[in-house]
């Protein structure tokens, strides 16, 4: 469903309805309806009617992997137009999350990372990625309490779309879920930071950083040589001070690349005195990328510098690693399969 209630009901009312049912719809959808004859509250004529002009968007789930050590669950979904996308499901003792997608492919090129080595096909609409969160949540019988856009793609390149899903998952007749139970991941698009902060949604943001200094990271992220890594800082202090959430940067602890104490010293001095919390992340092996894993040791001695300087840090819990959860490598993995 890739629309709003205000689109739903013009809809409608160009159909000859009366745009009170767009509201029924709506609700329809966000329980998670697949079937519009399942939308028992409007009358057989208007049901046959949508038949005719509309469809529900469903995902096809052309493969679902489930961790045998912490239960998570990595869904392969296959769209409309054969183009396949990942989901992950997370399950924490608070609740449970959706890591969604936000595009088939991502252009961003970050040499770590398996997302960008497939290639790009296209963005998603607002409507495919609002479908992962409700099939997910259908298919595991749970409630969906936190929604992560941070799975293939880089989600401010599909800015509106993004925009649009944020709005549809909010809204009190579908999900009703709050922004404070959402999460944007971005490579570090500045000027799409700053544009963001102007939509006042109190969105957790997660940034991409992964080195403190702009030759470090143009080596490992092509976005770095677009946007520096002062501007990337100066628009997520913007966003903290107009939103009052503090950011998260993601920092991948790549062997031998950016995980020194000297560039712990070096990121503890970037972001002295910042509302924000730095999640390190043990970089996950992606083949032919060239890039190992930093040892044990390496990353608690990297986060032990940066908690000594007064950044607040964690090590982000590995989940589901029998089942190469991290974003990409399933839909790569297919795409090889069948080329």
């Amino acid at each position: 469903m890739n629309m709003e209630i205000p689109e739903l009901q013009q809809f409608l009312e160009a159909m000859g309805q009366q745009k009170f049912r767009a509201k029924q719809i709506f609700q329809w959808i966000g329980r998670g309806v697949r079937e519009i004859d399942d939308m028992t509250d409007l009358s057989r004529d208007l049901r046959e009617k949508l038949k005719l002009s509309a469809h529900i968007g469903s995902l096809n789930i052309r493969r679902k992997l489930v961790s045998k050590i912490d239960g998570t669950a990595k869904y392969l979904f296959e769209l409309t137009d054969g183009n396949v996308i990942e989901s992950v499901l997370m399950r924490y003792k608070y609740g449970h999350t959706v890591c969604i997608s936000s595009q088939i492919g991502c252009k961003m090129g970050c040499k770590f990372c398996a997302s960008t080595q497939a290639g790009f096909m296209r963005d998603m609409t607002a409507g495919e990625m609002l479908d992962q969160v409700v099939s997910i949540g259908r298919d595991a019988g749970e409630k969906i309490g936190n929604i992560v856009i941070m799975g293939i793609g880089e989600p401010f390149d599909n800015y509106d779309n993004v925009i649009k899903f944020l709005r549809l998952i909010h809204d009190p007749n579908g999900m009703d879920m709050g922004y404070r139970h959402m999460t944007v991941s971005t490579c570090g698009l500045a000027p799409q930071i700053a544009r963001f902060t102007g939509e006042n949604m109190p969105v957790n943001l997660a940034v991409s950083l992964h080195a403190p200094d702009d030759k470090l990271r143009e080596a490992i992220m092509p976005i770095g040589r677009k946007y520096s890594i002062d501007k990337l800082i100066e628009a997520c202090k913007i966003y903290t001070e107009a939103s009052g959430r503090r950011i998260t940067f993601e920092y991948a602890m790549i062997s031998g690349v950016n995980d020194s104490l000297e560039t712990a010293r070096k990121l503890a001095l970037l972001l002295k005195g910042m509302f924000c919390h730095v999640n390190l992340i043990p970089a996950n092996l992606v083949a032919g990328s060239g890039f190992d894993q930093s040892s044990k040791k390496h990353l608690l001695e990297f986060k032990e510098a940066l908690v000594h300087s007064g950044i607040e840090t964690t090590v982000r819990r590995e989940l589901g690693s029998d089942i190469n959860a991290a974003c990409g490598q399933l839909r790569r993995s297919e795409m090889e399969k069948n080329s």
